[in-house]
């Protein structure tokens, strides 16, 4: 018997009835119809939604279904529309990463705040972009080339995304990423223009 699984921004509730981890939360966002499956096409409009390029938002997609899809869809043959299921988004964490995020997708806050400890050094509270190429460096596992390629291009994406006119990325704009309300604002702020 099949099983459909929903979700709702609204409520933060999983079909199945457990509340959305943040990490869950994160990826809300790209979920347009809220069913828990991401289709490519919603991370394109998600993408558009936040003011990006058509050809940027294409090739994020894509990259993003790529690497994603398979580790969401556990026990089933690979999918041509390469969905990514909402609830099972923690199998897809990788390595060479902060950990500001469990196993389970859950937030933890010690490992945020090393962040901000280890890696910034002008202002104790935001990240320049050699601080955040610093933090990639630091991060890497030995001989983990899978997390090294993902943790920089989230890193990367989330500066280009997030940075402030001074080309900083605050402490509270890093947070906004992990609970899941940065691209809601980023959405918000492109549309108000």
């Amino acid at each position: 018997m099949a099983s459909s699984t929903s979700c709702s921004q609204a409520d933060g509730i999983i079909a199945n009835k457990h509340e959305l981890t943040p990490l869950e939360k994160h990826v809300m966002f790209f979920d347009i119809n809220n069913d828990g499956i991401i289709y490519p096409s919603e991370t394109y409009q998600a993408f558009r939604k936040m003011g990006r390029g058509i050809f940027r938002s294409m090739f994020a997609a894509v990259l993003i279904h790529f690497n994603l899809s398979h580790k969401t869809r556990l026990g089933k043959c690979p999918s041509l529309f390469f969905p990514i299921v909402v609830e099972n988004i923690k199998y897809a964490i990788h390595g060479s990463d902060s950990g500001a995020y469990d196993s389970e997708g859950r937030f933890v806050q010690e490992k945020f705040e090393e962040i901000f400890k280890k890696h910034a050094k002008q202002n104790a509270d935001s990240l320049t972009y050699n601080e955040v190429k610093e933090l990639l460096k630091t991060n890497r596992k030995p001989k983990d080339y899978y997390g090294w390629a993902n943790a920089f291009v989230d890193w990367n994406s989330l500066y280009d995304l997030g940075k402030n006119k001074n080309e900083i990325l605050t402490k509270e704009t890093v947070k906004a990423v992990y609970d899941g309300s940065l691209f809601e604002q980023i959405e918000k702020e492109h549309a108000s223009k």
